[in-house]
């Protein structure tokens, strides 16, 4: 299940190396191809809305494998585009099927003994963020060595393949709710409004994840100026460093499972924050930049990892809907972050890049905070 989520969670973030490289075949600037990486989030946010969900209502082996053929399908789109308009609408679509790993995640809560919920999450997020970071490295090699055209026929048959090999051997899944979609829809709703941990925990992870984005969709363009002059291939390598941070997941998951989740998710916000002061003070130093990565993965990752802990207990039977509320939060924050990313590297360059991903932390920690004082005002009355 972790090296499911990992392969195909890899799809969203193939291009962030290679935006450069695009930008030559379709003759277009930083901040156009800032749109492909975002359209790629936004479709991720509209699928997981709409496919996600579906996991408590039906059969989760089947619902895995027809995606997994569907964004083979939107991976030969990105692999054959002709012109800009082409490559975004593509990127859409492989944003919009590559939702597996959000069906997955929940079914791995579902089947994990409650005393080790925390552990088993981190474990296969670990998975997820493994295919986040390499995702970029391979990118870039694959990009600097073939073309960028390679890495996406590559992914659509990695897709071919898993689909076959999850068919048989994903045990069958039946749901635990006999609602209809109408009804399950209407129903996220009703989670929002009466579950204020959801509600933080989904706001602080789409600002934490917007702030995550401002720096992975400018720094193929900021490492290919003065002082760096580095190639895509050299850009990806920098999802290697960032491993580090999904090492640690499975620790960010058991620490959730033996402290107090709500304290453990505000350290990690103040350590992304840390990554940014790096990247502001010291990014135009490699090491500077390398602490940056290291800390912004460590960060987001562990943060996201104890927010669904947190979430994932409130109403089990409804654990993908409510990682669906997460979800989209988190990538529409994600599309946010990469939109303005672009942007303020294309008005201001690195430090507009550095100003624009720390105000997004900032207002994470100040989610973070309004919640302690909301839990100490009622726990006070």
């Amino acid at each position: 299940m972790a090296t499911t989520c990992g392969l195909a969670v890899a799809n969203l973030y193939y291009n962030q190396p290679l935006l450069a490289d695009m930008g030559r075949s379709f003759h277009a600037n930083a901040h156009e191809m800032g749109y492909t990486s975002m359209l790629t989030q936004v479709g991720y946010a509209v699928g997981m809305f709409l496919f996600v969900p579906l996991g408590d209502i039906k059969e989760r082996r089947r619902l895995i494998t027809l995606l997994l053929f569907a964004v083979a399908f939107s991976l030969v789109g990105v692999a054959t585009a002709q012109n800009l308009l082409w490559v975004n609408m593509a990127s859409l679509l492989v944003g919009f099927t590559t939702v597996v790993p959000q069906v997955i995640v929940p079914l791995a809560a579902q089947m994990a003994p409650e005393a080790e919920r925390g552990k088993v999450i981190g474990t296969v997020m670990s998975g997820l963020l493994f295919g986040i970071l390499l995702a970029r490295t391979v990118a870039g090699f694959v990009g600097g060595a073939f073309g960028w055209r390679s890495m996406y026929w590559i992914a659509a048959i990695l897709m071919l393949a898993l689909a076959i090999i999850l068919w048989r051997l994903l045990p069958k899944s039946l749901p635990e709710q006999s609602l209809t979609y109408g009804q399950l829809l209407k129903s996220m709703g009703q989670l929002v409004v009466g579950q204020p941990i959801l509600r933080e925990a989904s706001l602080m992870g789409g600002l934490l994840f917007g702030g995550f984005s401002v720096f992975w969709t400018s720094l193929s363009f900021f490492l290919e100026g003065a002082p760096y002059h580095y190639s895509s291939e050299v850009a990806g390598l920098f999802g290697l460093v960032g491993v580090v941070g999904a090492l640690a997941a499975p620790y960010a998951g058991r620490l959730a499972d033996r402290y107090s989740a709500n304290i453990i998710v505000g350290i990690f916000v103040v350590i992304t924050l840390l990554s940014y002061l790096s990247f502001g003070l010291w990014g135009i130093k490699l090491w500077g930049l390398v602490l940056g990565v290291i800390l912004l993965d460590l960060g987001v990752q562990g943060a996201q990892i104890t927010n669904q802990a947190r979430i994932y207990s409130l109403v089990p039977e409804a654990r993908n809907r409510l990682n669906t509320v997460f979800m989209v939060t988190y990538f529409v924050g994600g599309a946010i972050g990469s939109s303005l990313g672009s942007y303020a590297w294309s008005k201001w360059q690195w430090a507009g890049v550095c100003l624009a991903g720390s105000i997004m932390i900032l207002l994470s920690l100040l989610v973070w905070s309004w919640g302690r004082l909301s839990a100490a005002r009622s726990g006070s009355h």
